[in-house]
């Protein structure tokens, strides 16, 4: 495992201590949103550790926010989901490439724990294909004006706006559009695994200002693509709480349950289950923590390869882990409302969200084709 600095240690340490409050509620959300448990982070000032200190952040590494994410996703699998979601996905966008006006506008209220920004990227027809992406923002008599529609949109019942991919006339970019504007209508909500409300929403003659727009042009745009490595980090620590809260529910009951004269632990199947989950729990674990060592903030982030890595692995090892988790419990695992059933909700969607295995798969071939297999002296 890499090593950390004290402080680092001291501030993950101190997520811990204040994670453990989130247990007894753990498992109960069922698409609710813990505001008073994202409050509490914030009163603690821990949560959104990697938003600048101006906006209520703590002005941290985006290591600081993996750590902030592993440790609360271990104690409440809704809030780690939420943790993640602000630290690393539409409200960083925000304070990376938006205007001191959009920053100021929505940065303290979701610092504060008070609101939710959300990334809208997917589109009915376009899916995973960025490039067919129709939601369009044309200038007219210098006025910007967007058009189209979004799906898959997480946080929409109970957030303030999204950070939404589009196409200008000289290429992609990104807006933020709030969702009381007159010209965002509700389509459709879906209800996904977890229990949490999707959204399709159309976009009718939204009208941009200038302080909205946070990407524009091919380099800008590049930028943000790159801040997708963080991101997909970020998925990754997510998932291996999760994994590693199923492993530790698997350890519990092993040691307590009794089947033939004798505890499930001393079973050699079981021994074998647990071995072989913790491996992967801890193999995962290194791979994440090993790219964002590696990296130097946003000015070097870590590699599309290596992050696509992580992230394939990670989410693929999630899903396995509590799967397994669950067959070491048997069927009380099984049942609604049981952890290790909520947890496997959770983890499946990993495997989808913030770019999908195969897109993944795609995306490290290319980068291995172009760019051949990293020397020993940049791992």
């Amino acid at each position: 495992m890499t090593v950390f600095t004290v402080d680092q240690r001291d501030y993950a340490a101190r997520a811990e201590a204040v994670a453990e409050e989130f247990t007894d509620d753990a498992y109960t959300w069922e698409g609710s949103v813990p505001w008073e448990n994202l409050q509490r982070l914030a009163e603690k000032d821990l949560y959104c550790p990697s938003i600048s200190e101006e906006y209520g952040g703590q002005g941290r590494s985006d290591l600081a926010a993996l750590l902030l994410i592993e440790a609360v996703g271990r104690a409440c699998p809704d809030t780690g989901w939420f943790t993640y979601m602000q630290s690393m996905v539409g409200p960083r966008a925000i304070d990376l490439f938006g205007s001191e006006a959009v920053k100021s506008e929505y940065l303290p209220a979701v610092t504060a724990g008070e609101s939710f920004v959300s990334i809208a990227i997917s589109e009915p027809q376009a899916g995973s294909d960025v490039n067919n992406m129709s939601t369009t923002v044309t200038e007219e008599d210098g006025t910007l004006v967007c058009n189209g529609e979004k799906t898959w949109v997480g946080g929409v019942p109970f957030g303030d706006a999204a950070v939404t991919w589009v196409r200008f006339p000289e290429g992609l970019g990104s807006v933020v559009i709030p969702y009381d504007d007159d010209g965002v209508e509700i389509e459709e909500v879906y209800t996904n695994m977890a229990g949490y409300a999707q959204t399709r929403f159309s976009i009718n003659d939204v009208v941009i200002p200038d302080d909205h727009v946070l990407t524009r042009g091919k380099d800008a745009f590049k930028r943000q693509l790159i801040s997708l490595n963080w991101e997909r980090l970020g998925s990754s620590a997510l998932t291996v709480a999760w994994a590693a809260t199923a492993l530790d529910r698997a350890l519990a009951y092993a040691s307590e349950r009794e089947q033939f004269e004798q505890k499930l632990d001393e079973f050699q199947g079981i021994e074998w289950k647990i071995a072989e989950m913790y491996r992967n729990v801890e193999t995962a674990a290194s791979l994440i923590y090993g790219c964002a060592a590696g990296a130097q903030g946003h000015e070097e982030p870590p590699s599309r390869l290596r992050t696509s890595t992580a992230k394939l692995h990670c989410s693929q090892i999630a899903e396995e882990v509590v799967s397994e988790a669950v067959q070491v419990v048997g069927a009380r695992a099984y049942q609604q409302g049981h952890p290790l059933e909520y947890l496997y909700r959770f983890a499946r969607s990993r495997r989808i969200a913030a770019g999908t295995d195969e897109m993944q798969l795609n995306t490290i071939a290319r980068a291995l084709k172009a760019d051949g297999l990293p020397a020993v002296s940049e791992r």
